[in-house]
């Protein structure tokens, strides 16, 4: 494991990460059995009230325990690297898959058969309701079609919530959970009750001075095991640190930090307890260098740490980060492969008056990620024309020790575009990275910035071909034009693109809003929402409209194969008229097959491809996307007029890996790819495809619609480490993303650096690439812990050459 210039862990922190790499991923029960003994003893309890006593139970209830490596303490589950069960999002297929878990093609969770029995115990309560079940009974007849078929598929959002946020640390270390306490209860003892809108903000209001009590108390736990432990240990220092550690947490974070190691025991410990409330997944950590930072510079001046006991300190964050893992469905699994929590940490960037926001705490983040090289966090640098070579000489040292970190937002992009959208500039110079490469205002946004639905683009696009009709089913979804193989003109399958593609724009939206709506009735997550403005204030919690801003984005898959398809129809079947459209649309229903059918298929390959600066092709793709683009602003979402500036959607192309799950429902397509083979994932060119190298990839990405596109536009690239360790390569690389950044306005990109022949050998070889990280899409995972098809689709990705 190469770090570069960043040093080694320290002995313990090693020792602490080899426990977390050799840890079996195990299904945690306890918080399943915890909140179904509270819903069933709460019933008629106000769900505000409901939410915030299962939380308080499971905090007093659960296992806890402090690691012999550990400055922080904090767990999620019983265990390290355990999933817990979260059964109120949904139960069936936990119970349909118990013993399935440890045979899966990977994101493989072991489960004891006790633990099989106590969750077939609680199951019949869940019966009927769980909030699945009540998504899907909530669909409306024609709308549950496109869900069903895999056509837009929404799974994530009811069987695991919302998330996709990040919450406002930097207040919450000023100011302490004590605060927030104290103003929800002014507001509840302010309430007028003979306005019955004011009885439900009182539930609200009540559940969090509950859940405020229930973190104090979880964190006294810890101080008392603390002391305990301590008074047992032999060893004078680690006797010490034990006792400062019952300190700090008798101490935060229900009063205001003062040091950096208060602050990061705080900060964990919020971050964990949020991940206990809510299923949701995406918790992101925020622009950690700008809040963090005050805390460490004040701590070097004072003599109260050095740079190694504050790498040490960050690395043991970094440590804990990755204890937290999630479960998901095998269906739901595939879209999110090697079991991503997405938390992701934003540095750089530039301060609310437009400088350069580069500190020491920027440099200490990317050193002590680089020594943990670990899939989680997920780190984000925000560039800007002002940041120094010096910093990006860092960063591209980080991206050669090859585990897909960091990749880089554009502020010259993304604060524009948010300004335009009603963001007051003050906030949107403070945005970070959610998730993958979606971005929102810590501490001011609503859930889901983005990834309420994915649409799959080129399912769509056969649809529309085949006059409404899904090819694969012989369902009629909706009205055409006619059919494709009685066309003239490309002209016609343009208008028929029009016609379809408007029509699922809106069914996302119906799809999205009937989410939104059971998530509503079913969840709140007070804790969340208590760290979020405005909901104090307003006192409705975030999916009734408490936060600041609410944006949200679909997701829109197989960019480059739509780009493609486009291309190949109008140029080899209505201007050279190689084939007819007949032709064309047998050889698609046939999977291209016999010497004919491979013959045809070479032709639709050759035509001109996305990712090579063409405008013959990238044009097409973007008259296209406007067209989906142009529909979607005709809609809003469920917290539209109650409160957030926004209630709007925004394209994205985050795809994550459901290119690879969509792929596997999609028949032929006409840009020569066969039934079941991963579409393109993000806005990357598809495999292969793009053969001018990466500047004519950018300019071909550069040519969206991006300042519509607020969502994310993902771009993946993939370089040999032998490139960036040949003299000069990296100042290249440097080059090249201020050119994209600078010149070609470019939203996104990030690096796998990692070569075919090493990921092939890692298939044939696990055992000897423990290791070894790949970027999947806006996520790092452990290349061993893929299924084989999500491996087979980063192997087969372009090497590109500087």
């Amino acid at each position: 494991m190469d770090h570069g210039t960043f040093g080694e862990l320290t002995p313990r922190m090693k020792q602490f990460r080899e426990e977390l790499i050799e840890a079996k991923p195990q299904v945690c029960v306890e918080r399943a059995v915890i909140t179904t003994e509270t819903y069933q003893e709460n019933q008629d309890q106000p769900l505000a009230i409901k939410r915030a006593l299962m939380l308080q139970n499971i905090l007093d209830g659960m296992s806890i325990f402090i690691e012999p490596e550990t400055l922080i303490a904090g767990n999620q589950a019983s265990s390290n690297r355990s999933a817990p069960i979260f059964p109120e999002y949904a139960m069936k297929w936990v119970i349909d898959e118990l013993d399935e878990f440890e045979h899966r093609d990977g994101d493989v969770f072991y489960i004891t058969e006790e633990n099989k029995e106590k969750l077939r115990e609680i199951a019949p309560f869940w019966e009927h309701n769980t909030l699945l079940d009540r998504g899907l009974a909530a669909f409306p007849p024609h709308s549950r079609l496109y869900y069903d078929l895999g056509i837009i598929k929404s799974e994530g959002n009811i069987t695991s919530g919302d998330a996709h946020c990040a919450v406002d640390y930097g207040q919450m270390l000023r100011v302490g959970l004590k605060d927030y306490e104290r103003r929800a209860k002014e507001k509840l003892d302010a309430l007028d009750l003979t306005d019955y809108q004011n009885i439900k903000k009182s539930y609200f209001y009540r559940g969090i001075l509950i859940v405020v009590e229930a973190v104090r108390s979880f964190a006294g736990r810890y101080a008392a095991l603390a002391e305990e432990t301590a008074a047992g240990e032999a060893d004078p220092a680690r006797k010490a640190e034990l006792l400062e550690m019952s300190r700090i947490l008798n101490k935060v974070p229900y009063e205001p930090a003062q040091t950096l190691r208060e602050a990061v025991q705080s900060i964990w410990l919020i971050h964990l307890v949020l991940q206990l409330e809510s299923n949701g997944h995406s918790l992101s950590y925020g622009r950690m260098d700008q809040y963090l930072d005050p805390y460490y510079e004040e701590d070097l001046k004072n003599g109260r740490i050095d740079g190694d006991q504050a790498c040490e300190l960050m690395t043991n964050l970094w440590l804990k980060t990755y204890t937290i893992n999630k479960i998901r469905s095998w269906s739901h699994t595939q879209f999110s492969a090697g079991s991503p929590l997405y938390q992701n940490v934003t540095i750089g960037g530039q301060t609310k008056d437009g400088q350069d926001a580069v500190n020491p705490m920027s440099s200490l983040i990317l050193k002590s990620v680089a020594q943990c090289h670990l899939t989680q966090p997920n780190l984000t640098v925000r560039y800007h024309h002002g940041l120094s070579d010096a910093f990006m000489r860092e960063c591209m040292d980080v991206v050669a020790c090859g585990f897909g970190m960091p990749a880089f937002n554009d502020d010259e992009v993304i604060i524009p575009s948010f300004i335009k959208k009603g963001v007051k500039p003050e906030d949107a110079y403070n945005y970070s990275a959610i998730g993958c490469v979606e971005t929102a205002v810590p501490g001011k946004w609503g859930y889901r910035c983005t990834g309420m639905s994915f649409l799959n683009f080129p399912k769509a696009l056969l649809i529309a071909m085949n006059d409404g009709v899904d090819p694969s089913s012989g369902v009629k979804l909706c009205d055409g034009i006619g059919h494709f193989r009685d066309f003239t003109s490309f002209d016609q399958v343009l208008e028929c693109w029009d016609k379809v593609i408007r029509e699922m724009c809106r069914q996302c939206t119906i799809i999205d809003a009937t989410c939104d709506m059971v998530l509503e009735e079913d969840t709140a997550d007070i804790l969340c929402s208590a760290l979020t403005d405005d909901c104090i204030e307003r006192g409705l919690n975030m999916k009734e409209g408490g936060a600041v801003y609410d944006f949200i984005s679909d997701l829109q898959v197989g960019i480059a194969n739509l780009a493609d398809s486009l291309a190949a129809m109008k140029q080899v079947v209505f201007e050279e008229r190689q084939v007819t459209p007949a032709q064309l649309w047998d050889a698609l229903m046939n999977d291209f097959a016999g010497e004919d059918g491979e013959k045809l298929r070479r032709l639709l390959q050759n035509a001109p491809k996305y990712g090579n600066d063409d405008d013959y092709v990238d044009r097409l793709v973007v008259d296209a996307y406007d067209v989906y683009i142009d529909e979607m602003k005709k809609y809003h979402n469920t917290r539209w007029g109650r409160g957030p500036i926004g209630g709007i959607y925004y394209a994205g192309t985050s795809s994550i890996s459901a290119n690879v799950p969509q792929g596997a429902g999609t028949l032929a397509t006409p840009d020569g790819r066969k039934a079941g083979e991963p579409l393109a994932e993000g806005c990357s060119p598809s495999h292969a495809a793009d053969k001018n190298g990466p500047t004519a990839v950018f300019k071909s990405v550069s040519k969206l619609p991006t300042e519509e596109i607020t969502g994310g536009v993902l771009l993946n690239q993939k370089v040999t480490p032998q490139i960036l360790n040949r003299d000069g390569n990296k100042e290249k690389l440097i080059m090249l993303l201020r050119t994209f950044f600078n010149r070609l306005h470019g939203y996104h990109v990030q690096f796998n650096v990692v070569s075919r022949e090493t990921l092939i050998d890692a298939q044939k070889h696990p055992e000897k690439h423990r290791d070894l990280i790949v970027r999947v899409a806006g996520y790092s995972a452990f290349f061993n812990v893929l299924s084989k098809k999500t491996q087979d689709d980063i192997i087969e990705r372009t090497e590109q050459t500087i």
